[in-house]
């Protein structure tokens, strides 16, 4: 019997794992030629540790968990051209889902996540970060008719690819909206990003379909130029595997300030 490497077997078995960990992201359904409709998710471990989920499937992500879900999974290791620390590819017939964190906890729990900029959290070698930005401004326009009419055929074609079980399901509806935020951060420096926020997107689908385009996005601006600013809110930032010095806002979060910011401000 040959003799065990054990740097081998330790190299092996960090290749793998199990998590447990809070939904924060959900980015909006990429549309690939290996994985069909798939979305990129991340959270954090109950240490604190950044986690990103990859891929899972929009169909079985729409139904089963949804931010502030705590969930369980086993992973591999990414291979190819994803070298980022936090990420792992989700076995996904192992995703348990379980009750949300309740909103009075979840601040006290992110704060130790807190970073005061993306430049702060690369320094670290993050490639997310959980931000509060400042001065925000939240604005939108209309997505190119070149950009839109290749997004809803990509989603048609994921549609039209799905098994027999699926068939029943329609193809997906790309937002109409680029939306965008401006903002500094706690470095003093300015910001634009445009958001890709998956839950961003479907609060524009529940309230055009309930209230009508207009009175939707004027309903978004009061949202996120108002009530969100004044009540509290969180950027999840995140990179790209191909550049991994361009940060993405992937997340909007409504998130308390903690007691003692509070207490100041009072």
């Amino acid at each position: 019997m040959p003799p065990v490497d054990l740097k081998q077997r330790l190299e092996e078995i960090q290749k793998r794992g199990h998590d447990r960990v809070l939904v924060l992201v959900r980015a909006l359904p990429h549309v690939g030629k290996k994985h069909g409709e798939t979305v990129c998710c991340a959270g954090v471990t109950a240490e604190g540790r950044w986690r990103r989920q990859y891929p899972v499937h929009y169909r079985r992500l729409e139904t089963e968990f949804s931010r502030w879900n705590w969930i369980e999974y086993d992973w591999l290791r990414p291979g190819g051209e994803d070298r980022r620390i936090e990420s792992r590819r989700v076995q996904e017939e192992t995703i348990r889902c379980y009750a949300k964190m309740a909103q009075e906890d979840r601040s006290r729990f992110l704060e130790k996540v807190i970073v005061p900029s993306c430049d702060a959290a690369a320094e670290r070698g993050q490639s997310l970060a959980l931000i509060r930005p400042r001065d925000t401004r939240f604005s939108w326009r209309p997505k190119p008719e070149k950009k839109l009419l290749a997004e809803k055929a990509a989603y048609r074609r994921a549609a039209s690819q799905l098994s027999i079980f699926d068939a029943e399901l329609a193809a997906l509806e790309p937002c109409p909206f680029e939306f965008k935020f401006d903002y500094r951060t706690a470095d003093g420096r300015s910001h634009q990003a445009t958001c890709a926020d998956w839950e961003t997107a479907t609060t524009y689908y529940r309230r055009s379909k309930r209230l009508g385009q207009d009175a939707a996005l004027e309903s978004m601006r009061k949202t996120f130029n108002e009530d969100y600013p004044a009540r509290g809110m969180a950027f999840a930032m995140g990179t790209h595997s191909l550049y991994p010095k361009v940060w993405l806002l992937v997340g909007v979060l409504r998130l308390d300030p903690p007691p003692s910011q509070i207490c100041l401000a009072l």
